[in-house]
């Protein structure tokens, strides 16, 4: 009888505890390399060729990224995907930086911040360049961001957001 008392007991607790202990796990990210799939703005994994041939040289376009983040996929001049990806959160009060073609920078609507092509911050507000994040495409097509922990190639510094 104290068996059953005790396994009964037990396995309640267990069971009560578990999605509290769940919770408070940080998810996987996916893979092994710390990456994760980048998301267009219905959730779908973007592929890249499906990108590339919506967008032309030269573009930026927000993508979900690192942590939820809206990050920018590049495409170059020669019309493929950029090696890395443009974190959009300014570094001032957190407003989402659009991307204005015409100048060809960043510039944010909250308090002017402006940043060049490649995330660089060029006119404050703003204290830093906007973060950085590696991306490449994976054997299936699909792009896939993971962190940027290399020396900042915009400043020669270390990152900031490491």
């Amino acid at each position: 009888m104290n068996l059953l008392t005790f396994g009964t007991i037990t396995g309640t607790a267990v069971g009560a505890l578990y999605p509290i202990v769940k919770y408070f796990l940080p998810p996987s990210s996916g893979n092994a390399g710390g990456g994760i799939t980048a998301k267009d703005e219905l959730g779908n994994d973007v592929q890249a060729s499906e990108f590339l041939a919506a967008h032309s040289a030269g573009d930026r376009a927000l993508v979900q990224g690192l942590k939820g983040d809206p990050t920018y996929l590049v495409v170059t001049e020669s019309g493929s995907l950029g090696d890395y990806g443009i974190n959009s959160v300014c570094t001032h009060l957190g407003c989402v930086v659009p991307w204005n073609g015409g100048e060809n920078k960043f510039i944010c609507p909250c308090h002017g911040s402006q940043y060049d092509a490649t995330g660089k911050v060029v006119r404050g507000p703003a204290p830093l360049s906007l973060a950085l994040a590696h991306a490449e495409q994976t054997e299936d097509g699909k792009v896939v961001l993971s962190p940027w922990t290399e020396t900042d190639f915009r400043t020669g510094a270390a990152p900031w957001w490491s």
